[in-house]
């Protein structure tokens, strides 16, 4: 039987969904505390994404803990407990193949946070003002002395 062969577009919205499923799965093991370690237990882990690969076969779940408390702590108890969440994902979306999960920690939100600071940093507000009065732009934000 001929296979028909999917476009590359077709191919990536495949991933997002089943990375979205995982997500969700996860979520709503950690949410409904399934999973009997302590340290799970008394955090608030957030699954912010999940990155599968074109195989399907591998799923980095990117995590972060509420306020980002004892974030090494959460990944330890997650890294322990994977057989567990690959055991649990694998049932309830009924896949080929049971993906392998690799927890890491997400610096997206600390990332954020440091772009932030350099923008606000008053030497790059005045950079900024300068190239925009030098574009003829009027400031954004007029100052009130």
């Amino acid at each position: 039987m001929a296979r028909n062969p999917s476009t590359p577009e077709q191919h990536s919205v495949r991933l997002l969904k089943v990375g979205e499923q995982v997500r969700h799965v996860i979520s709503e093991i950690l949410t409904r505390q399934q999973v009997h370690d302590a340290t799970l237990s008394t955090h608030t882990v957030s699954v912010t994404e999940v990155r599968m690969t074109p195989d399907l076969r591998q799923a980095a779940v990117f995590v972060k803990p509420l306020l980002g408390e004892d974030e090494e702590v959460v990944l330890k108890a997650l890294r322990t407990n994977t057989a567990y969440f690959q055991r649990e994902v694998a049932q309830r979306l009924k896949l080929k193949f049971a993906a392998k999960i690799q927890f890491r920690a997400d610096e997206t939100f600390d990332e954020a946070s440091r772009i932030d600071a350099l923008l606000s940093d008053p030497r790059v507000k005045r950079d900024l003002a300068a190239g925009s009065e030098a574009q003829g732009e009027p400031d954004a934000e007029p100052e009130n002395d």
